[in-house]
């Protein structure tokens, strides 16, 4: 639960798939704690919906529409944001799995494309307001799954081996890896960079992740973390004075803790973020 003496008052949240799950949930707790709180939605009816929750808990909320899956629509995104006064936290929280494989508008693989690729392009298009509104924060939203993931450089569409579950590993670990050297980048400028994994929780995550997938949430779905709980740790990053200033670490519980090798290879996240660049054709 939010911490009510975190006040956040004056400051500007934007989250990125906010209609449902964690992402409504966190907007919720920094509305409560005094935020602006802008909540980035794909679909209009749900978007609207979220809106109206979260006006419930704080009066200062708007809705942007965007389908994150879409460059264009990602840098039409920023450029509407880039208007707003300050942007204090930026939370990178939109994310699926899909059970085949499909590609976006952009012929791009699509769950790497939403997962990683968005959040990437977003976040460089929004460096410079964020970077004006310092100290300020982004987090994102990773996953345990991380840890099983094979991320190939040569192979980052999965052309060839693709899984639901290998494609959605991949695109936790990419979290975990831009985060890290956005970290290392923006060291010195007030801007720090964190991630965190939520934990198992009831949502609509699981939708479009095949039959079995959605038959496992149902059926699980009573031992499953409520969205206010997955979303705790998201919210302790965004809020808290306690984690002021820190920057590079991957958060489960309120505790920063050691991801797998694979995410902390400084070298593949280099090369991580230079193929990002190519793909997004976005330079920081």
């Amino acid at each position: 639960m939010a911490d009510a003496n975190n006040s956040m008052d004056g400051k500007t949240c934007v989250i990125t798939g906010a209609s449902s799950g964690i992402g409504m949930a966190a907007a919720v707790a920094l509305a409560r704690l005094g935020a602006t709180v802008v909540l980035v939605c794909r679909d209009r009816g749900r978007g609207e919906a979220a809106l109206a929750e979260v006006r419930s808990a704080g009066t200062r909320a708007r809705l942007e529409l965007a389908d994150l899956s879409s460059q264009q629509q990602v840098r039409d995104l920023a450029s509407r944001l880039s208007g707003l006064d300050r942007i204090d936290v930026l939370i990178n929280n939109a994310g699926l799995i899909l059970g085949e494989r499909q590609v976006t508008a952009d012929g791009l693989e699509y769950t790497f494309a939403l997962n990683h690729l968005a959040p990437f392009l977003l976040t460089n298009l929004l460096l410079g307001k964020l970077q004006a509104s310092a100290p300020a924060r982004v987090v994102t939203v990773s996953s345990a799954a991380h840890t099983r993931a094979r991320l190939d450089l040569a192979d980052l569409q999965l052309e060839h081996g693709y899984g639901k579950w290998r494609a959605y590993s991949n695109s936790k670990l990419a979290n975990i890896l831009f985060t890290r050297e956005l970290a290392r980048r923006l060291g010195g400028t007030g801007v720090t960079a964190t991630c965190a994994h939520p934990g198992v929780v009831r949502s609509r995550f699981g939708r479009d992740g095949g039959p079995l997938l959605r038959l496992g949430y149902a059926i699980g779905g009573s031992f499953m973390l409520s969205p206010a709980k997955g979303a705790d740790t998201v919210v302790y990053l965004a809020s808290s004075p306690e984690v002021a200033g820190a920057s590079g670490g991957y958060y489960v519980k309120r505790r920063e803790q050691q991801p797998s090798p694979a995410a902390r290879d400084a070298g593949t996240a280099r090369e991580l973020w230079q193929a990002s660049e190519e793909l997004t054709q976005v330079r920081a």
